[in-house]
């Protein structure tokens, strides 16, 4: 059993992301409540969770979804159905046509190209709402590669290169310079925006957070959140908006994994049939430890494991647990919080096949979304 939460894992093909249903539900019903009290709109960014199954679900409580991509906001549109947004740093010229036809709003990261495209903008079917994305130059995160206020930083327009002359037809602004950060780190960032934008700010209809907020983690504070997006709609007349990732499907699923073998080479190790560098990628590229239910630290409990990938990789090693009792072939091991990233960037690096996918309710127990085969790996490399 999962936590004591009544599903079967041993019904579950291996490796599979299950998804439970209930603590989605309580993910969203947290998001809908900032919603309802500050009157701001929350988005579902795709980058952090795309499994668009239970989008009909999300789509009862948030206000849309961002992309960063065509394809994303293909997905959102004929999914959901609600609000679309863009950002990218550059769009494509040749898919440009059909980003219109499927979003409601698109944010450039350049004056340059909102000059390349707000001809077509202009002349679309449709009315679509434009933004610039600002860098204030601004952030607290410890890993280069997730900082958008990074120095050199591709992302954003800073302020020394804000064109004012060029604002007519942008009508918000946007800023992201937060990864899986508590709401302290926003309040301190929207003085720093503030302080530079302002006074373009006051002449925008929408303001866009970005995401980054981790805002469904139990010790996140929301009355903090509450008073950064009411700073914002008091002080200027405008409407928020927010497009956190991680948070609406933070601690809602898990990936199931099966011991293959087992060997010695100065310690136990275990390898899976799963793997760190296709399955979930973030625990090479943060780097990240996930939890393993039953499992603690290294030497914490009876014995010891390195748990590695069946790929040829030699760092395809997921970390160092321990166990109350040895493993064998055949054990599952359950891992946490899989449900956002490790879905949407896993691989078929060495052929090996992705993990099923699976949702878990109360109505209808546990239901495979969908399997993998040989296809899958055939068709990508054609």
């Amino acid at each position: 059993m999962i936590n004591n939460l009544g599903i079967d894992i041993k019904s579950l093909p291996t490796p599979c992301y299950i998804v439970d249903e209930r603590l989605l539900v309580k993910n969203l019903e947290i998001l809908d409540s900032i919603q309802k009290r500050t009157g701001c709109k929350i988005l579902l960014a795709q980058k952090g969770f795309s499994m668009h199954s239970v989008y009909p679900l999300i789509g009862k409580y948030l206000a849309g979804v961002t992309s960063s991509s065509l394809f994303e906001a293909r997905l959102g549109y004929e999914k959901m159905g609600k609000e679309v947004h863009i950002y990218a740093p550059a769009y494509i010229e040749e898919e440009f046509d059909e980003i219109m036809k499927y979003c409601d709003h698109i944010v450039f990261n350049s004056f340059h190209q909102w000059g390349k495209y707000k001809g077509k903008v202009k002349t679309a079917t449709k009315k679509i709402g434009c933004g610039i994305r600002i860098n204030p130059e601004y952030s607290e995160l410890e890993h280069p590669i997730y900082d958008p206020c990074y120095k050199f930083s591709r992302l954003g327009v800073t302020l020394p290169n804000f064109k004012p002359e060029e604002l007519e037809g942008i009508e918000g602004l946007h800023f992201h310079t937060m990864c899986e950060q508590n709401s302290d780190t926003l309040e301190r960032t929207i003085k720093v925006v503030d302080e530079k934008f302002g006074r373009y700010i006051k002449d925008m209809k929408w303001l866009n957070f970005g995401g980054g907020h981790h805002i469904t983690r139990p010790d996140y504070d929301i009355e903090a959140l509450v008073r950064s997006i009411n700073y914002f709609q008091d002080k200027y007349g405008i409407d928020v908006y927010l497009e956190p990732g991680e948070a609406v499907a933070l601690n809602t699923g898990y990936l199931v994994a099966k011991v293959l073998d087992t060997v010695e080479n100065g310690m136990n190790i275990a390898i899976l049939d799963t793997s760190a560098a296709c399955h979930m990628p973030d625990v090479l590229e943060m780097p990240y430890r996930p939890n393993i239910i039953g499992a603690g630290m290294p030497d914490e409990n009876l014995v010891t494991y390195r748990l590695g990938g069946h790929t040829c990789l030699a760092g395809d090693i997921i970390g160092d647990y321990s166990f109350n009792q040895k493993l064998k072939p055949g054990d599952r091991l359950v891992f946490c919080d899989m449900a956002h990233y490790s879905m949407v960037k896993n691989n078929t690096f060495n052929g090996i096949n992705l993990p099923a996918i699976a949702l878990y309710s109360e109505k209808e127990g546990i239901k495979i979304i969908k399997q993998f085969g040989y296809e899958d790996f055939e068709g990508r490399l054609s």
